[in-house]
Formats: C-alpha cells, structure tokens, sequence
C-alpha cells in the first residue's frame, strides 16, 4: 500500500475540483481525469496530446469534497482483477490548510516503483497550482 499525505494551502471544494475537472488535472498532471464522477461509472486518465487513456477505472465512491475513491488499472487490463488496485484521495480540512491523504491499494508489484515515483509529483505538482497558479512540471 502506498500512502502520500500534502497540506494544501486552499478550500476543501478548490482541491476537490481539482481532482475531477478536465481541464484542471490537464494543467497540474498532464492528463484529463474524465468521469461523470458517479459511483459505478468509468473513470479515464487521459493523456493531454492525442486523447487515448492510459489508465482507467470505476468510481466506487464520491462525497464531495471529502472523499474520492476509484479504481485504478492500465488500459486493457481492468479486465483482470489482479491488476486493478484502488486509488482514495481523503480531503480532511485542518485551520487554513486541507490535509490531502492519497492511499493506494492493491497495486500489482510490477507497477509499485514506477507509480510510486509519480504520486509524490503529482501532489507537488497540484499544491503547487493551488497555491501558486503555475503548476510543477519539472519532472
């Protein structure tokens, strides 16, 4: 299981937008997160340069803007339960601050470096478009 928490300097509903509006995760991860964000429904991570989704999944469950939960598997392969995992964001506010806790779950041992790697950018990527407006892109 991997577990990443950021303190985010910005209101509850301004991350929460951030996590599921298109245009928004664009800006900050380089990939339009495309849902109706309805439980059950599809979840795709899209990449920004020619549409295809890389990633893909269900919405298992939304309360905004506390708590986002879907599942999480390379295109092609949410087919095969053992390589789906699931992915949590938990917005908890603290003073002026959102304590962001993302927690993932159930990741095939294959995908564990290399996604690993990438959640510590992309939350420094979105604080740093919440609080200063450019995101971090240096990667």
């Amino acid at each position: 299981m991997l577990i990443y928490v950021t303190a985010i300097t910005a209101s509850p509903g301004r991350i929460w937008n951030a996590l599921i509006d298109p245009a928004r995760t664009a800006r900050y991860w380089g990939h339009h997160n495309v849902s109706t964000w309805t439980t059950g429904e599809r979840w795709e991570h899209r990449r920004v340069t020619d549409g295809g989704a890389e990633t893909v999944g269900e919405v298992l469950e939304i309360d905004p803007p506390r708590r986002l939960t879907h599942s999480w598997a390379r295109a092609g392969e949410e087919h095969d339960p053992a390589r789906v995992s699931r992915v949590t964001f938990d917005l908890e506010p603290v003073g002026p601050r959102v304590r962001l806790t993302l927690t993932h779950e159930g990741l095939p041992t294959d995908q564990v470096a290399g996604v690993g790697a990438g959640w510590p950018f992309v939350l420094a990527s979105l604080k740093a478009y919440l609080e200063t407006g450019y995101p971090h892109l240096a990667r």
